[in-house]
């Protein structure tokens, strides 16, 4: 074809040729090919399709595209008891019958926290129990126990209850934070068992240091001393009646019966309150000082952001 375009020239052209195609064969070559390009990741994550099932442990597919308002956690209590055991023993009667604890906290020289049950199992540490109205409170608590002896008995019948080693008790403060802080239970529902059992238990006894969870802000306020002082001269001057006692502690969150008199089940309960906030002297006598002390924590100061009337 080209000798027939360019009659005697064909020649030149021809031996052109192959330089003009390896010029172009390296400039070919000597053009960066462009890498592909990546599409970025969107900065936030596309919503999740309405009506995309999850799927139960049992393979029945259910729709959670929508959470209710009205909800909060079953666990509203958190318990604490000591065992009256030793660690051997505690563990076999925790495992092995009828009775159980989410946590066991050792008495070890460097306190072990044991996991007994699942937190979202129910334990069987609470029994016939109640508080501000909640009755049978296994269902609604988490429980703890710590392995500790309570009380000997002296040689005069009297009771001595034992003092809690410093490593339990390091053990135990970060244990509860975490659990109140992720079921953000109240801080008036974290009690003992002789509270919530106040007829049959004295756990975990007035050497228990409630005054320094009130501290942390882990429990509600100590009773300010001086209302409780201002107060007991009140009741050492006009002493309050039985009902009164039986109202009280019933709005404080104790089951009482109102039988108006002085009976073993208003003396058991004022042992129980006096063991937490009055632990030298856990007699059980409804005197002024205690009365002080249960009249403060029931009748909160008016807030002062509260509207005027």
């Amino acid at each position: 074809m080209i000798s027939k375009l360019f009659p005697g020239r064909h020649g030149a052209l021809m031996r052109l040729l192959p330089i003009a195609v390896a010029a172009v064969l390296a400039g070919c070559a000597a053009t960066p090919v462009p890498a592909p390009v990546t599409p970025a990741a969107p900065a936030v994550a596309p919503p999740v399709p309405v009506n995309v099932p999850f799927t139960t442990p049992g393979g029945i597919p259910i729709d959670i595209s929508r959470t209710a308002r009205g909800q909060d956690s079953r666990v509203m209590f958190l318990i604490i008891h000591y065992t009256v055991l030793d660690l051997p023993n505690s563990i076999r009667v925790l495992t092995e019958q009828q009775v159980s604890s989410h946590y066991l906290i050792t008495d070890e020289a460097s306190p072990r926290i044991m996991r007994l049950v699942d937190e979202f199992q129910r334990a069987w540490h609470a029994g016939r129990s109640s508080w501000q109205g909640n009755r049978m409170l296994n269902a609604s608590s988490i429980g703890i126990e710590i392995v500790h002896p309570g009380a000997r008995i002296l040689p005069d019948g009297r009771r001595e209850y034992l003092p809690f080693p410093q490593g339990q008790i390091d053990a135990l403060v970060p244990l509860v934070q975490d659990i109140v802080r992720r079921y953000q239970i109240k801080p008036e529902r974290i009690l003992g068992h002789a509270e919530i059992q106040p007829q049959t238990k004295q756990d975990p006894g007035p050497t228990f240091p409630w005054k320094l969870f009130s501290e942390l802000g882990i429990t509600p306020p100590w009773p300010d001393a001086a209302r409780v002082a201002a107060q007991r001269a009140v009741f050492e001057a006009a002493p309050p009646d039985a009902t009164w006692w039986q109202q009280n502690f019933t709005k404080h969150g104790y089951e009482l019966k109102a039988s108006g008199v002085f009976d073993e089940e208003l003396k058991n309960v004022t042992a129980s309150f006096q063991m937490r906030y009055r632990p030298t002297d856990y007699s059980g006598q409804p005197d002024a000082e205690t009365a002080a002390l249960l009249h403060v924590l029931v009748t909160p100061l008016p807030s002062a952001t509260a509207p005027k009337p």
